[in-house]
């Protein structure tokens, strides 16, 4: 006879385990690259636009300001737009790893949005899966990455 789900003894994930990797502090990574391998780049990608938003939004925290300022500059970092130009300053710093990382981001977006043309919104969603996987794999990496990137004060 099978458990119930209620009955299983759950295996807590690794990914409920760590809540300090948010913090970018170097923590504990919550996969090993050959765990992350085997999930797909827009799973990755998946992770990693919400990773990379709340990064922004606290690179944005202080000084305090009002929320549509707030909203209005966090808008402007998270643009696909945005996102490909962070991908070209980061690749000279991108090790073989990452880089392969990036294309196989970069080719799972096979559409887009209409306001966005194909090339960027693939070089948009290749950063997105960097960031995840890095995430996943080694948040001191993604730390070290993230020190490259410049944020304008207005989209």
């Amino acid at each position: 006879m099978l458990n119930s789900p209620m009955e299983a003894d759950p295996k807590p994930s690794p990914l409920s385990q760590s809540i300090t990797a948010i913090a970018m502090d170097g923590g504990q990574p919550l996969l090993s690259p050959q765990e992350a391998q085997h999930l797909s780049p827009v799973l990755l990608a998946y992770v990693g636009d919400a990773i990379y938003e709340l990064y922004v939004r606290l690179h944005y925290l202080l000084p305090p300001q009002r929320i549509q300022a707030y909203h209005r500059q966090v808008v402007g970092q998270v643009r696909a737009e945005q996102q490909s130009l962070h991908l070209q300053t980061l690749r000279q710093h991108l090790t073989e790893a990452e880089s392969a990382i990036v294309r196989r981001g970069r080719n799972a977006a096979t559409s887009a949005p209409k306001r966005v043309k194909v090339s960027v919104y693939q070089q948009a969603t290749a950063l997105e899966a960097l960031v995840g996987y890095l995430y996943l794999t080694d948040p001191a990496r993604l730390k070290v990455l993230w020190q490259y990137l410049v944020f304008c004060d207005s989209p």
